[in-house]
């Protein structure tokens, strides 16, 4: 398991933009950003495999969200643009050993997960 770390998050009005990002304590293979909003279940964002390789996004996100990795530095990307109220969430990074696939949303999966960082997109 590595150590992840959530910034970034922060207070935005709608059309706006953040950008998410998550440090890994060591290197990592799959990564992906979930999102929870109280009274709601975790819900998958996106996810990246290693070396800057195939990203998977939830279809409702794909398109405004975008998703990236630095492996030199350990890092997790989330680049949010067109930011919408409904956004507001608790977004959360998490890292599991082998490559993603197309359950990449199964939580099951991820053996690291962050505290979260809010996001908050005011009307």
């Amino acid at each position: 398991q590595v150590r992840l770390l959530e910034s970034g998050g922060g207070s935005v009005q709608a059309g706006g933009a953040l950008r998410l990002s998550c440090a890994a304590s060591g290197s990592t293979d799959c990564m992906a950003w979930f999102r929870r909003t109280p009274g709601k279940e975790r819900e998958g964002v996106g996810a990246i495999r290693s070396e800057g390789g195939s990203t998977w996004y939830a279809p409702t996100m794909k398109g405004r969200f975008a998703i990236s990795r630095d492996d030199a530095k350990n890092t997790l990307y989330l680049q949010m643009n067109s930011l919408k109220p409904e956004d507001t969430a608790m977004y959360t990074c998490a890292a599991r050993v082998g490559a993603c696939g197309r359950t990449w949303y199964d939580t099951s999966q991820y053996t690291s997960w962050g505290q979260g960082t809010q996001v908050t997109v005011s009307s």
